[in-house]
């Protein structure tokens, strides 16, 4: 059984991806308030972050780490992911709040770049453009002028596989070219489709440690499916007015479980 752990301020949609994934999943909130059972999902284990999580770490021995969405920018969410960016030789997905610690501390963008010297091909950030603006010190705007120009910029920052999310997507690291998705429409740039999309690699990912697919692989499988998703619900006349994030992952597992 793939162990998936997760650092959120509250699980939500991400998390459920991996539940469709049959991961066993750890949810590691920082909210006191999150902290209970989920009566719709017994089996997704959910507790409380510990202010050392190294130990926790050592003790779960998780195979894949994702960190979204929402756990906030205090002091317990700086040493979750400095935790997160020191644990060996297994994929790190980084989101949301988690770019954002990164783009306002030069110590953990310097963290996250000795990373993957030492584990190339084994972190991926998903920003949006915004995100992606900060971590580059510029505009939204100047970011979507060029994308491609800035996803080239990230990977040179970061050294880190990056997803730029967007109309088309794109996709690049140190070791690979930009590639777009040519596939998906606006509707799935409303909130909480990134989330889904963070889940999406994250369980694809945890799927391929045991099926030797890398995460570069498993980021391109995910966009894919996100977006060709978001078409299929547009063939049923569910968009542009929706779909919801939930019905996005469920026309995903849909679409998966139809291929031979």
């Amino acid at each position: 059984m793939v162990r998936l752990a997760w650092l959120a301020h509250s699980y939500w949609q991400a998390t459920r991806v991996c539940i469709e994934a049959q991961a066993w999943t750890i949810l590691e909130t920082l909210d006191p308030a999150s902290t209970r059972v989920d009566i719709h999902h017994p089996e997704l284990m959910i507790r409380l972050a510990e202010k050392n999580i190294q130990k926790t770490w050592i003790a779960t021995q998780p195979d894949l780490i994702a960190i979204c969405p929402g756990p906030g920018k205090s002091e317990l969410a700086y040493q979750c992911l400095c935790a997160s960016l020191s644990y060996p030789q297994i994929p790190l997905i980084i989101d949301a709040d988690a770019l954002n610690l990164i783009s306002e501390s030069p110590e953990l963008l310097e963290q996250l770049r000795e990373r993957n010297t030492t584990y190339p091909g084994l972190t991926t950030l998903t920003p949006h453009p915004g995100e992606a603006a900060k971590l580059l010190k510029t505009t939204t705007e100047q970011v979507q002028s060029n994308r491609l120009k800035a996803i080239q910029q990230l990977v040179e920052l970061t050294q880190s596989i990056i997803v730029l999310k967007g109309q088309h997507t794109l996709i690049a690291s140190p070791q690979h070219p930009p590639v777009q998705c040519m596939a998906g429409t606006p509707c799935i740039g409303t909130r909480g489709m990134g989330d889904v999309l963070t889940g999406s690699i994250a369980a694809i990912a945890g799927q391929g440690v045991r099926h030797h697919l890398d995460l570069w692989e498993a980021n391109g499988i995910a966009v894919e499916f996100h977006a060709r998703a978001a078409d299929s619900l547009i063939d049923k006349g569910i968009c542009p007015i929706g779909p919801t994030p939930s019905e996005t992952i469920l026309e995903m597992r849909s679409l998966s479980n139809k291929l031979p």
